[in-house]
């Protein structure tokens, strides 16, 4: 299966403990892409359509008609795991790159390689987008 950085796929995260993201759900690819080539594993991050969750400098909306996606969403970037490809499902589509920028910056507040939360334009009119 070729894997993108960027792409969003649907993936199986079942089985789950405690507050992991679970079920078949959309997932952002976040390895880089000769990751991507040679293993058999991917670095992804979940996404949710919910939109009550709190907002945190971790969390990325992305836009339905931008992304592949059915509903507006958002990345969890706080929410990532290792996915054997065995795991992916179909393709939905693929995150812009300005909206990947975003998630980029996001990864880092994540992993704790900047203590800055993500631009204002992150969370526009006080929302997700």
């Amino acid at each position: 299966m070729e894997v993108h950085r960027g792409e969003v796929f649907y993936a199986d995260l079942s089985p789950v403990v405690g507050s992991e993201q679970g079920g078949v759900r959309p997932v952002l690819i976040i390895q880089n892409d000769i990751g991507n080539r040679h293993s058999p594993t991917v670095i992804a991050a979940a996404i949710t359509s919910r939109q009550d969750k709190n907002r945190l400098p971790t969390h990325i909306g992305v836009r339905a008609n931008r992304c592949g996606l059915a509903k507006d969403s958002i990345v969890l970037t706080e929410q990532i795991r290792t996915l054997d490809k065995r795991r992916l499902r179909e393709r939905a589509g693929r995150i812009p790159e300005d909206d990947m920028r975003r998630v980029d910056e996001a990864l880092g507040v994540s992993m704790g390689l900047h203590d800055q939360p993500v631009a204002q334009s992150t969370h526009m009119d006080g929302g997700y987008f």
